[in-house]
């Protein structure tokens, strides 16, 4: 690959931090994927992007998956391979897209797991009152009440609670802001966390959540308090930020079944997504079946047809 190839890619990843405003683990991702796809051009001699046609396209594919690549790798290499080809194609850098007709394998769609209602509510009933456990316990019952990412949570600063108000602002993917309300008892938290802040917080310090030095807590640090606090609290599965996001989607779509609405809390651009990320109790789905739908009602004996 020329030196101008590789001065492309760098282009493309400020666009999508520039531009597209994408997270620093997306733009990760990216930067990985289109790593794998230039060493495949190296070892083909291939020097130009331009150069790549679809039939090579297809033994880079094949090539994956002979690494040993899963599906689901394979899917997002070809789908960052083929995001970049159209940055490539918009700035005049190539003529064609010679991935666009390259299927990629299926891929099975396994649904993110769950704690119950009685887990949910166990996990985030942290006793303590110290400062740390106090944090904590505001953290928890924030994600599980509001449906925050991990990245959410800790890009949250003091101006966007309105903790009188019940609301949340927070900044999702792709930079777009949502308002989300705030339960009881995460409001409750949160203001028992917002009077002990100041121990911690240094001067100018406007992050919600932040550490015993007073610097805002990574995403690394808040998984490694959910683990402690899932340990702790005797959880039969390892509890993560992801987990209490779809335990907050899972049990409002069961309440609910509003999947539009779920939809719109949860910051998905797609009702696709929201489908997958959440299910229903098949069991409840059966039931609600059974006595609402007339074609599934058991016929009543009729003496009278005897």
């Amino acid at each position: 690959m020329k030196e101008g190839g590789q001065r492309q890619v760098s282009q493309f990843l400020r666009h999508l931090r520039d531009e597209r405003r994408l997270s620093v683990n997306t733009i990760a991702a990216y930067q990985r994927d289109l790593l794998q796809l230039t060493d495949f051009l190296k070892v083909q001699q291939i020097t130009d992007w331009q150069a790549l046609d679809p039939r090579q396209a297809r033994v880079f594919v094949t090539t994956l998956h002979r690494r040993g690549c899963s599906g689901r790798t394979i899917r997002r290499s070809l789908s960052a391979a083929r995001t970049f080809y159209r940055y490539l194609l918009r700035e005049g850098l190539a003529t064609r897209n010679p991935l666009a007709g390259i299927t990629a394998p299926k891929v099975e769609k396994r649904l993110p797991k769950a704690l119950s209602v009685d887990e949910a509510c166990e996990f985030v009933a942290i006793a303590e009152a110290d400062p740390l456990s106090v944090r904590d316990r505001a953290m928890l019952e924030l994600m599980y009440s509001s449906g925050l990412r991990l990245a959410e949570l800790v890009a949250l600063n003091i101006g966007d609670l309105d903790l009188e108000g019940g609301l949340v602002r927070v900044t999702g993917k792709g930079a777009k802001t949502r308002v989300l309300p705030v339960g009881r008892f995460a409001r409750q938290a949160l203001t028992q966390w917002s009077a002990l802040r100041g121990q911690w917080a240094t001067v100018g310090q406007t992050a919600v959540f932040i550490g015993r030095k007073g610097q805002r807590l990574t995403c690394r640090a808040v998984q490694m308090r959910v683990r402690h606090w899932g340990l702790k609290q005797g959880m039969a599965v390892q509890v993560t930020p992801h987990m209490l996001r779809h335990s907050f989607a899972s049990h409002l779509l069961e309440s609910s079944g509003d999947l539009r609405a779920v939809q719109e809390l949860l910051g998905h651009a797609d009702i696709s997504t929201t489908q997958i990320y959440t299910h229903l109790d098949f069991q409840h789905l059966a039931r609600v079946y059974d006595q609402a739908h007339p074609r599934a009602r058991r016929k009543r004996t009729d003496s009278s047809a005897t």
